[in-house]
């Protein structure tokens, strides 16, 4: 996987400085970023997302998903915690692109559902893959886990990495009127663990 690293530096926020790692895949010019705080090398299992580019959510304040809603409360566990890292993977719209999401949003707003609209525009339901994660974590000396997520496939790519997943961590955030279809059908078809939408655990 030609995912090599090119610099990194202090990232201020709102909720910790953060040290910012990049990255390029040579293969598809994607820019992929890591944020990471405090001691993270040390072979204990790591406060960690992955977490997939949403425009729409982190940084236009969209609601019809709870991206936004997800990044913010992983960056706050992480910086609550004072050691964590967070993955920033350029995968819009569970891989199909912004403008094709937009495509996509125009079917859901005309009645499809997230799975149906991708799947009417020619695509999997979900077409992100995470082994550009390996390098990464491999970059950032991290060999363990605890996994702020609610996508079983997540747990299982890194576990099939040899990523060792500590610990699912549920991210239960950002629910509201516009998205409980949205994550309604997460849950039923896509399998993701959202509380009571959810209709059954991970093995």
């Amino acid at each position: 996987m030609p995912i090599v690293f090119v610099a990194a530096s202090k990232l201020p926020t709102p909720f910790a400085i953060f040290n910012m790692h990049g990255f390029l895949d040579e293969d598809t010019g994607r820019e992929h970023v890591a944020l990471s705080l405090g001691e993270i090398a040390n072979g204990e299992p790591v406060l960690g997302r992955l977490h997939s580019e949403c425009l729409t959510g982190d940084a236009l304040f969209s609601v019809r998903c709870d991206c936004g809603s997800q990044l913010e409360a992983a960056l706050q566990a992480i910086a609550s915690e004072g050691r964590g890292a967070l993955l920033y993977l350029r995968q819009e719209g569970r891989g199909i692109g912004l403008l094709n999401k937009i495509r996509a949003y125009k079917l859901q707003d005309g009645g499809a559902d997230t799975v149906e609209a991708n799947e009417r525009l020619g695509f999997d339901a979900d077409q992100r893959e995470y082994a550009i994660c390996l390098p990464m974590l491999e970059h950032l000396g991290i060999k363990a886990l605890r996994l702020m997520t609610n996508n079983p496939r997540k747990v299982i790519a890194l576990v099939d990495m040899d990523i060792k997943v500590s610990e699912r961590v549920p991210l239960h955030t950002g629910h509201n009127a516009h998205n409980h279809m949205y994550l309604a059908t997460k849950a039923n078809k896509l399998g993701h663990m959202i509380g009571n939408m959810h209709q059954g655990e991970l093995a």
